[in-house]
């Protein structure tokens, strides 16, 4: 049975902000008297991850996920609640603790700029006192799955942004962490680039049976990654379960493309317009949004008085879907909000 390696009770991290106010007047009296406001980034997460998993944690900008990950990481203190990871308190910054996790944060560089990666990978052998076989031996088997081995000499400030993400998660693993956290690990690169990142740890986390908590705006590392999707918003956990389950539970709808064999006429598509609303149309191809019960009905009715070259129903993108969920949870926040005066 598998160990609860991560376990989250009511954790809340809240901050206090100055609200600054315009103007020269409003400055000058700010000097001698504040006006605060507090901020509830996380409101109370309880959550488990179980050892060898690999979780997206998913939200809307500023809805807790960074915040969150830094609370597991020890880098901030919480408000309330309690964490234990691996049977650490993680923001005790006990020296084993740190050397058992890892945190890569897509938009935050720890090699130095300046110097070839391979003299940021001696400092971090150092730093955790990583026995030299031992380095060795994983920084040849890193370098190697991620291509890496002529850039190592090369400053790191002249690799492109993929090459530098790759020297990151390189950095990150050669303590060979138990639990990796990760930030936005592909933000800003391009197809190919994501593409690779993916593949490396799609490998490595099933090669090492290392626990991954992932948070990304890219669906595509979630569909390509994780079974289980957490999903944080407004400071709490709105969905826990697999990725397609999240389909079925937030949506009713099927995308239907249809490939007729006769020309796509104005009468013809009025008449697709009964069955469902056309989301896209490309002669020879029609697609429709069309309520899940009612698909097969839909098709009868069309293959009975059209030719059609061609069909596929499939759900709609992971993308569609996650956005909804976003805009109807902030949507029901804001609506509280407004009836407890808040806002």
């Amino acid at each position: 049975m598998p160990m609860a390696l991560i376990e989250l009770h009511n954790l809340q991290k809240t901050y206090r902000v100055y609200q600054k106010k315009e103007g020269l007047r409003a400055s000058v009296k700010g000097l001698f008297k504040r006006t605060y406001k507090d901020v509830h980034a996380v409101k109370g997460i309880d959550l488990q991850v179980d050892q060898g998993e690999f979780v997206a944690f998913l939200g809307p900008n500023g809805a807790g996920k960074t915040t969150t990950l830094k609370l597991l990481s020890g880098v901030i203190h919480p408000t309330a609640g309690t964490a234990s990871v691996m049977g650490h308190t993680p923001w005790q910054r006990e020296n084993d603790y740190r050397r058992r996790f890892a945190l890569v944060m897509g938009q935050k560089n720890q090699l130095w700029w300046d110097l070839p990666a391979q003299e940021s990978f001696r400092l971090h052998q150092q730093i955790y006192g990583i026995e030299t076989q031992q380095f060795n031996n994983t920084l040849d088997e890193l370098t190697d799955l991620l291509g890496l081995r002529e850039l190592l000499s090369q400053p790191v400030r002249e690799l492109s942004l993929g090459e530098r993400m790759k020297m990151e998660l390189t950095a990150a693993l050669l303590h060979r962490p138990e639990v990796l956290f990760l930030d936005e690990p592909t933000i800003g690169l391009d197809v190919i680039a994501q593409h690779n990142i993916q593949q490396f740890l799609k490998y490595y986390q099933q090669k090492r049976g290392i626990t991954i908590l992932l948070t990304s705006h890219y669906m595509k590392d979630v569909a390509a990654l994780c079974k289980r999707v957490v999903i944080i918003a407004d400071g709490r956990i709105q969905y826990d379960g697999s990725l397609s389950g999240i389909i079925d539970e937030t949506t009713n709808r099927k995308l239907v493309t249809l490939q007729f064999a006769d020309p796509i006429t104005l009468q013809l598509l009025k008449s697709l317009e009964r069955f469902g609303t056309i989301v896209q149309d490309e002669a020879p191809r029609v697609t429709l949004e069309v309520t899940r019960d009612d698909v097969p009905a839909m098709l009868t009715a069309i293959l009975d008085a059209h030719d059609i070259d061609d069909l596929i129903v499939e759900e709609p993108p992971l993308e569609q879907v996650i956005a909804d969920v976003f805009t109807r949870v902030t949507k029901s926040s804001l609506d509280a909000r407004a009836e407890n005066g808040d806002c």
